[in-house]
Formats: structure tokens, sequence, C-alpha cells
């Protein structure tokens, strides 16, 4: 690529821009800096004015990454009817990022490159993040549809349920089991997702089944 310039700032959001292209194309082991500066089109030395070294940079796009991802999630969680409609918000919400920006995703569970005990601020949007669904469960525990001492399984399962089925869809296996069943990837989702009001009825508390949407 010809050189081109860039000032200051705009040379950080080129760097990073250039990175998440070559994660999307061709993977996050494409990655360096002289690899990423020859993508942004600068000198080979100029990422070292903003990243000394690779995981500085892509901790600066976990960073974002969780930034972004707690954004919707955030989104997701204010608009829903119910404290329970807003689990299941969170969850189409999750695996949405996931297929909208996939090179984020795929870096921001890979703290083996990004470092994250390295830089506060990728560890902190991670929290962050976590930290929107933490609270959602606690809204569904104070609204009385799920019991106090199912608040942290429910965290994990919440959790374990979107990203494992967004990673599913990502390496294609989800696609490859719809073929199977005749059915679409989305619609396989919509039907595990469906399992999840079952899940939160069997931790309410007695007296407010019905408000979960279980049996009386």
């Amino acid at each position: 690529m010809p050189r081109t310039s860039y000032h200051h700032g705009a040379l950080r959001d080129a760097l990073l821009t250039a990175c998440l292209r070559l994660i999307e194309t061709e993977g996050i082991a494409a990655v360096s800096l002289r690899r990423v500066a020859r993508e942004a089109g600068v000198s080979s030395g100029a990422p070292y004015h903003h990243f000394p070294d690779r995981a500085a940079l892509l901790a600066d796009l976990v960073t974002q990454g969780f930034r972004l991802l707690a954004e919707r999630l955030t989104e997701a969680r204010t608009t829903a009817d119910s404290p329970t409609a807003a689990l299941l918000a969170l969850e189409q919400s999750y695996i949405r990022f996931a297929r909208d920006k996939p090179a984020y995703f795929r870096l921001m569970f890979r703290p083996e490159l990004s470092q994250p005990e390295k830089h506060p601020d990728a560890r902190a949007a991670g929290e962050a993040a976590f930290g929107v669904l933490a609270e959602a469960v606690g809204d569904c525990v104070a609204a009385g549809e799920l019991s106090p001492d199912r608040a942290e399984t429910t965290v994990l399962t919440v959790w374990a349920l979107g990203h494992g089925l967004a990673s599913l869809w990502l390496d294609g296996h989800l696609d490859k089991r719809a073929d199977i069943l005749g059915a679409s990837p989305a619609a396989l989702v919509d039907s595990v997702l469906g399992g999840l009001d079952g899940f939160l009825a069997a931790g309410t508390p007695p007296g407010a089944r019905g408000v979960a949407g279980g049996s009386p």
C-alpha cells in the first residue's frame, strides 16, 4: 500500500481499523505491528508511537469491543418490558454483537493475546460488560422473579448460553446442525433461548412463579 500521512490521533485510529480488518480477513495470527502498519499504509515504526507491542494494540481493541458490547447490552436491558424479558433481550443482543462484530468478539475472549492483567482499561471494560448481565439478574431478584440463592448460577447460565450459541454460529457449527434439522440457525437460537423461561421459573420463589411465566 502507498505510504499515507496521518496526524497523531488519526494514526492510532487507522492502526486499530487496520488491525480489525486484518483479523476479519486473515485471523488473529496474522496480526503483528509491522503487518498492521503495512495495512494502514504507514512506516513500520509508526505503530510504536502508540503501542509498545502487539499485546497493547490488541488490548485497545478488546477495550473498544467490550465497551461496544456493554452499550448494546445496556440498551437491551433498559428497553425490555420486564426483568425476565431483559435477560432474553440480553442473550439476543449478545449473539447479534458476535455476528455483527466477529473480529472484536473473537479477540475479546483471548486474554493470552491482549494480556488484560497488564492493561487495566481492557480488564475494566470486560468487567463493566459482565456487570450489565449481573445487574439484570439482580433486577429479577429484586422483582421477586428469581430466588436470591440462584442469582450467581443464573448469571453464569445466561452468559454461557449466549456465548456458546454465538461461538457455535460464528464457527459454522450451528449452520451444519441447522442443515441436518432442516431449520435455520436463527430458528435454532430462538428455540434454545425459549428454554430460558423454564430455567428462570425453576428458580422463582413459589409465590412469584406466575410472574416469571411458570405454572402457578
